[in-house]
């Protein structure tokens, strides 16, 4: 590990007041030592590096122009905000990014005044932006509102709702368009700045405004007709032609790196806009830094790495990964059945669906940051009777929820929902946690729900969702490795809606779904050490729940604890509902369900969070004692 880099210029600014006192020739120091000091800090923490890396001179150029906190600066997603971050009171603290009581690794209101709105799924910054911008008409409060959305975030349809409705309310909203990876249209050097800062500066912004008033007088349909003409003329030089038909001025490109291109367009924009205006700024992800120049993808999110070499830091595994084990055991079933196909939405290498990509890249198909489309678009696959894996991250398949309902669920077509990142994942936070799909997916008619205890369940639930054509079918794991079981050869076709018995007592019934199952065993261990004999059970449906299974548990148990990776609302309240049908709460039967607590755990290692939320061994065995009454006995924990 290299030693801190020396930053003198950096070290005399604490907020963007400071950063507006410099000269614009000292801007390019200071964004090299910005970069170096992000460099390091990730280094030593892990997180997002190659997005932040490509805007450190955007982030620079923004705070000296505007005032900020009083203007306000969304950052699309949060991956770009960790130079903001250093610039805006956090630097003493960047060296604890995502770590538990650390910074979280995006923007986040309760964190300071110049994060003015949390952000970390993409592609709510317009909408956001607008919101801000009508409340400070509403409030006669003079103020800019500066967007800043990455290209990726632009495969969303939210993103394109928000440009149509802010240009149709021609509010006072400043969109940076920070273009990192396909250039809509690449900059072309010194022409492409003049012409930048012509459509910027006041002549021709004034005129603009003159021409809108005096066609204005000729009728709107002479207006429309004619403001349309010249438009199209300007975006035909400068590429805009879309976002001015959505109502905005469009800018650009220009280069995202060069503060001699960057300062006058944006000081420009600040004195002369009057409504919404679009930047189209393009930049290099990983910019400054060799190694993520080089493999942009790979450094987008980094573990601990040596800042010389570029190499990551990786711990051996004692098992594979959920998602090598969801995706090998998919890829096996595609070379048996060609009617499989698989649905991602940007996220090919998170959900494992590019080892599919690879074998199969006509049946493989990522659709961007659109959920919402994603969904649908399997449904479509589906009704022409293809089986359609739509692989997404529990806390991005909430985007598309109702086309699950009204799309998948209402017209029962048969669907597969592999759920990746169930219960929680650590460094990520609140925003990634997988909590609530069990309860949302469970509460539809007719869907399957399941979720695996281990990566050989894992592999049943892949074939079991391959060979199930009778409605829309789920299943959900974690981040992470699995527990090292042995993997069979191919997985088995599971009975829809029967769990199996994994260890047989007589008092105490614990009863999981997911993951939970391997410290339930531990926690039994326990148990029976202290005289209450315990039975384990693995539910594997959430719906439907095996029934006989829950009669059996209730009829011959003193107590049944439930035990789940998610929020209040799931597979607990499912059984519960089941019981009290059933009248099996009418004689004396105590039942206690774990779930994730009913707040926003802010980041930590997982271990540690699942121990603070009592859904650990120790958490599972007080539960116990506690519903019986009794303290917990010395030694009773392990």
């Amino acid at each position: 590990m290299t030693s801190t880099p020396k930053t003198p210029l950096l070290d005399q600014v604490h907020l963007p007041a400071d950063l507006r006192n410099l000269e614009d020739r000292d801007l390019p120091q200071l964004a090299r030592e910005v970069r170096d000091e992000m460099i390091d800090a990730v280094s030593r923490t892990g997180g997002h590096l190659g997005a932040g890396l490509g805007v450190v001179e955007l982030t620079i150029a923004i705070h000296n122009v505007f005032n900020t906190p009083h203007d306000r600066l969304i950052f699309d997603v949060g991956h770009q905000c960790y130079p903001h971050k250093i610039l805006t009171g956090r630097r003493d603290r960047i060296r604890t990014l995502r770590q538990e009581n650390g910074l979280s690794g995006f923007t986040k209101r309760a964190e300071s005044e110049y994060d003015p709105f949390g952000a970390a799924h993409s592609s709510t910054s317009i909408s956001a932006g607008l919101g801000m911008a009508v409340a400070a008409d509403l409030s006669k409060t003079p103020r800019n509102v500066i967007a800043v959305i990455g290209d990726g975030a632009m495969s969303a349809g939210m993103a394109y709702e928000a440009l149509n409705n802010a240009g149709a309310l021609d509010a006072r909203l400043i969109v940076i368009l920070n273009d990192n990876d396909m250039s809509i249209a690449p900059p072309t050097g010194a022409m492409s700045a003049y012409l930048a800062r012509l459509a910027s500066g006041r002549s021709y912004m004034g005129f603009r405004e003159f021409g809108k008033k005096l066609t204005a007088y000729l009728g709107k349909n002479v207006d429309r007709a004619i403001t349309r003409a010249v438009e199209h003329a300007r975006g035909y030089v400068t590429g805009g032609t879309m976002f001015e038909e959505m109502g905005f001025y469009h800018i650009g490109p220009i280069d995202g790196h060069s503060f001699e291109h960057l300062l006058p367009v944006l000081r420009n924009v600040r004195d002369n806009a009057k409504g919404p205006v679009l930047i189209h700024v393009v930049t290099q992800k990983g910019k400054g830094y060799p190694p993520a120049e080089a493999a942009a993808d790979k450094y987008h999110g980094v573990n601990k790495f040596d800042v010389m070499t570029g190499a990551q830091a990786k711990a051996k595994p004692n098992a594979p990964s959920y998602t090598a084990v969801f995706a090998d055991a998919l890829v096996q079933e595609a070379k048996l059945d060609e009617k499989i196909v698989g649905i991602t939405a940007a996220m090919p290498n998170g959900t494992g669906l590019d080892k599919l990509q690879d074998l199969f890249p006509e049946r493989t198909f990522d659709v961007g940051i659109a959920e919402q489309h994603a969904v649908t678009f399997a449904a479509g696959l589906a009704s022409e009777g293809y089986k359609p894996f739509c692989a997404l991250y529990s806390t991005f398949l909430q985007r598309g929820y109702d086309q699950v309902v009204h799309d998948v669920a209402i017209q029962g077509l048969p669907v597969r929902f592999p759920i990746d990142r169930a219960g929680f994942v650590g460094a990520d936070g609140p925003t990634h946690a997988g909590s609530f799909d069990t309860g949302f997916l469970a509460s539809l008619p007719g869907f399957v729900v399941m979720a695996a205890a281990d990566e050989a369940e894992l592999k049943h639930m892949v074939r079991t969702a391959a060979a199930y054509d009778d409605g829309p079918i789920s299943f959900r794991y974690p981040r992470g490795e699995g527990v090292g079981v042995e993997l069979p050869e191919r997985g088995e076709i599971l009975e829809i809606g029967k769990g199996r018995v994994m260890k047989q007592g007589a008092k105490v019934a614990l009863l999981s779904f997911g993951t939970r199952l391997a410290d339930c065993l531990l926690a039994a261990e326990d148990l029976d050490a202290a005289g209450l004999s315990t039975t384990v059970a693995d539910a594997r449906f959430a719906k439907p729940l095996d029934h006989d299974l829950i009669r059996q548990l209730a009829r011959h148990h003193e107590i049944v604890v439930t035990i789940e990776e998610g929020a209040v609302g799931g597979f607990g309240s499912q059984v519960m509902h089941f019981l009290a049908q059933e009248g099996l709460l009418d004689h004396g039967l105590r039942i206690r369900s774990l779930v994730l607590p009913d707040l926003w755990m802010d980041q930590a290692k997982p271990e540690v969070m699942y121990a603070k939320a009592g859904l650990d061994r120790a958490g599972i065995v007080k539960t116990v004692f506690n519903a019986l009454g009794r303290g917990l006995q010395v030694g009773a924990a392990g």
